[in-house]
C-alpha cells in the first residue's frame, strides 16, 4: 500500500525544478519558476517550498516487516527474501527530480530581499527536506551520489560515482543542524515544518546511523559511531528541556493512546509534533480504513511481543504457543487492544462486532482504523487526523541512544519509556529487567537484557507506524525478515468463537466437500457462520494451512511453498537499478549485488 503524503498545489509550484526555455519572444514560461522572476522576497520561497511538502510521508502500516503476517499484495520485503529482487527489477532510484527541485530553489533563492530571519526558515525547510530525501537514500542504497547543487544535462557531476557513506552521513547532519537553527518553532496547530520537527528527524537520524554503524562492521564506521548517538540525544533534550511536548495521558488508558491515530483534529495535542489534517471541508482525505482487513493482517510475532498487564512476558505463560485469539489478547498491555482488532470491537459503532479474516492471519490491524463511521466514506475519503512525528518515538529515541551508549540512569528512564507505561497503566521498567529468552533469541549477540526490552517497547509503543523495518536494518535483525510470519492459533477444524460472546462467529474447515466439524451445530448457527477453507473445492491449496495439518497456527501456503531467505550483509542494501549502471558506469554495485 502506498504511503499518503500531504498535497498542496500551486500552480506556480508544479513545474518547479525545470530548465527555463524562452520563447521566440524571449519571454519567461508564466507557468514556470524561474530564477529570473522568483525567489526575491520570503513569500516566494513560502510558496515554493509548500510545494515540497508532498515530499513528507505519512505511513500507517508496517507492511515491511515482521509485525505483518501476510501482506496480499506483496512488497519490496516479500520480494527481496524470495530472491526476486535483482538489478534488473529493484526501484527506489527514480526520484531524484525530487531532490532537483530542493536544490534548484537552494541555489536560486540568495538573492531574496526581506525579513533575514524568514529567508534562513525557508532556506532550513528546503534542506531539512534534502535531508530527508538523503536519510532514505542512506538507509536504503547506503553510498550514493552527493548533489548539493542541481544539476544540468552537460553537468560533468551528473555521470559521477558513489560518494561514501561517511560524507552521505555527514551532509545529512549538517541540513539537520542548519534546518534545527533556522527553522521557526512551531506556529498554529503544527501542520507546518518547524524547528521541532526537524530536531525530530534529528533524533531519529542519529540512532539511525550511531546504531547502523556499530552494528554494521562491513561498512568499517564503528568507530565513529558515537557522535551521532550524542547527536541523536542532545535533539531529544532540546525537545524535553522546551516544556512545549507532553505524552497524552488524561487518564484514560489506552484511549489516551488510541486518540493520536485516529481522531478528527490533532490539534493542541502536546504529544504530536507535526500532523496532517485530513478535512471533508478541505476535500483531503486518507485510506485508512483499509488497516482493517484489507490486504494484511498483524503477525503472531508482534502479538507474542507485548507484555502481561503485570509486565512479565506473554511468552513465560504457560501454554502461551496453543492460546487461541481470545485468551492471547486477554490481559495484555493495552497498546495491545488498540493495536489489534478485539473482541467487541464494533466498526459501526452498532454492537454488530468485527469478525477476524484468518486468511490473512486472523490479528486484523485496528490501530489508525478511523472509529466513527461517519469519519469513512470512501476510498481516500477517511477523515482522520494523522501524527507525522510523536514525542513518544523521540523519548525512545533518548532512551536507546543513551542505553547503546552505556549512560541511562534510572532518570532516563523515568522521563522516557516509564512514561508511555504509566499512560497505559503499565509496570515501569527498571535499568536491570529480568531476562527474556524468546525476546533475547530474536536478537543473538545482544547481551544487555535492558537494550532488548527498549527493543521490546519501541516495537511495541510504535507498530505500524513505518519505523519496524528500518529498526531492523539498523540493527542488523534482517533474519527476522526470514521468519515465516503467522497468524491465530486454531485448536481445531470447525467452528470459533473470535468476537468473545460465546457464539461462534468463523468455522475454518478442510474444504467445501468436507463441513463436517460443523455439522452438530444448530441451523441458526451455521447459517451465520463465515466459513473458511484449506482447501478449495477441486483439492487445491488455498493461501493459508494450519501447521498440524487439521490445528495449529495459521501460515500461509507461500512461505511453505517458496522459503524465505534473507543474505547478510547483501540483504542490507538495495542493487542499483542496472539501467543506471550501464547508464554511468561509474556507479558500482555495493555488497554482493
Amino acid at each position: 500500500m502506498k504511503k499518503i503524503s500531504i498535497y498542496i498545489c500551486f500552480g506556480m509550484v508544479a513545474a518547479a525544478a525545470v530548465s527555463c526555455k524562452k520563447d521566440f519572444l524571449d519571454r519567461f514560461p508564466k507557468t514556470e519558476v524561474t530564477k529570473e522572476v522568483f525567489f526575491n522576497t520570503p513569500q516566494d520561497l513560502e510558496t515554493y517550498t509548500n510545494g515540497l511538502y508532498g515530499l513528507q510521508p505519512i505511513v500507517y502500516q508496517d507492511i515491511e516487516s515482521d509485525n505483518t503476517s501476510n501482506y496480499q499484495a506483496a512488497g519490496y520485503v516479500d520480494a527481496l527474501v524470495r530472491g526476486t529482487i535483482r538489478p534488473e527489477t529493484v526501484g527506489g532510484w527514480n526520484d531524484w527530480g525530487n531532490l532537483r527541485r530542493i536544490n534548484f530553489m537552494l541555489a536560486n533563492a540568495g538573492k531574496a530581499q526581506g525579513d533575514a530571519v524568514a529567508i534562513r526558515h525557508y532556506f532550513g525547510i528546503a534542506r531539512y527536506f534534502r535531508a530527508l530525501f538523503y536519510f532514505t537514500k542512506l538507509r536504503d542504497f547506503s553510498d550514493v551520489p552527493w548533489y548539493g547543487k542541481p544539476l544540468a544535462t552537460d553537468d560533468a557531476d551528473l555521470y559521477k560515482g558513489r560518494d561514501t557513506r561517511a560524507l552521505i552521513a555527514d551532509s545529512i547532519l549538517a541540513d539537520l543542524n542548519f534546518a534545527v537553527e533556522n527553522i521557526k518553532p512551531d506556529e498554529g496547530n503544527r501542520t507546518r515544518i518547524s524547528k521541532w520537527t526537524a530536531l525530530a528527524l534529528l533524533s531519529r537520524f542519529g540512532l539511525f546511523e550511531g546504531t547502523f554503524r556499530k552494528y554494521h562492521p562491513e561498512v568499517n564506521l564503528a568507530a565513529d559511531h558515537t557522535r551521532f548517538l550524542e547527536r541523536s540525544v542532545w535533539a531529544a533534550e532540546q525537545m524535553m528541556t522546551s516544556n512545549r511536548f507532553t505524552i497524552n495521558n488524561t487518564g484514560k488508558g489506552g484511549e489516551d493512546y488510541r486518540a493520536l491515530f485516529c481522531s478528527p483534529s490533532l490539534n493542541g495535542m502536546k504529544e504530536v509534533i507535526m500532523w496532517a489534517d485530513y478535512q471533508q471541508a478541505l476535500g483531503g482525505g486518507n485510506n485508512t480504513h483499509t488497516v482493517l482487513g484489507y490486504q494484511w493482517a498483524l503477525s503472531n510475532s508482534l502479538a507474542e511481543t507485548y507484555l502481561m498487564k503485570d509486565g512479565t512476558p506473554f511468552t513465560a505463560q504457560p501454554g502461551y504457543a496453543t492460546k487461541t485469539l481470545l485468551d492471547v489478547l486477554k490481559d495484555r498491555d493495552p497498546r495491545m487492544n488498540e493495536t489489534f482488532a478485539s473482541p467487541g470491537f464494533s466498526p459501526n459503532l452498532d454492537g454488530r462486532p468485527y469478525v477476524i479474516k484468518p486468511t490473512i492471519g486472523g490479528y486484523d490491524q485496528v490501530k489508525y482504523y478511523p472509529r466513527v463511521p461517519a469519519q469513512r466514506q470512501g476510498w481516500e475519503l477517511n477523515f482522520t487526523s494523522l501524527p507525522i512525528y510523536r514525542y513518544a518515538e523521540v523519548l525512545l529515541n533518548l532512551a536507546e541512544a543513551k542505553a547503546e551508549l552505556g549512560t541511562i540512569t534510572l532518570t532516563d528512564l523515568n522521563n522516557t519509556v516509564n512514561l508511555l507505561r504509566a499512560r497505559v497503566q503499565m509496570p515501569a521498567m527498571t535499568l536491570t529487567p529480568a531476562a527474556d529468552p524468546v525476546l533475547a533469541a530474536q536478537y543473538p549477540g545482544v547481551t544487555s537484557n535492558l537494550i532488548l526490552e527498549l527493543r521490546r517497547e519501541r516495537r511495541v509503543e510504535l507498530a505500524c507506524e513505518g519505523l519496524r523495518f528500518n529498526d531492523i536494518m539498523r540493527w542488523k535483525a534482517g533474519l527476522r525478515l526470514q521468519d515465516a510470519q503467522g497468524g491465530m492459533y486454531v485448536p481445531a477444524l470447525g467452528a470459533m468463537d473470535v468476537t468473545g460472546d460465546g457464539v461462534q462467529d468463523i468455522a475454518i474447515l478442510a474444504s467445501p466437500n468436507d463441513e463436517s466439524p460443523i455439522a452438530g451445530l444448530p441451523e441458526d448457527v451455521k447459517k451465520n457462520l463465515t466459513k473458511f477453507y484449506l482447501k478449495d473445492a477441486a483439492g487445491k491449496d488455498n493461501n493459508i494451512y494450519l501447521t498440524n495439518g487439521t490445528s495449529g497456527r495459521i501460515m500461509f501456503t507461500s512461505d511453505r511453498d517458496q522459503a524465505r531467505t534473507f543474505l547478510e550483509p547483501k540483504y542490507y542494501y538495495r542493487p542499483l537499478p542496472q539501467q543506471q549502471t550501464v547508464l554511468n558506469p561509474a556507479l558500482k554495485q555495493i555488497f554482493g549485488w
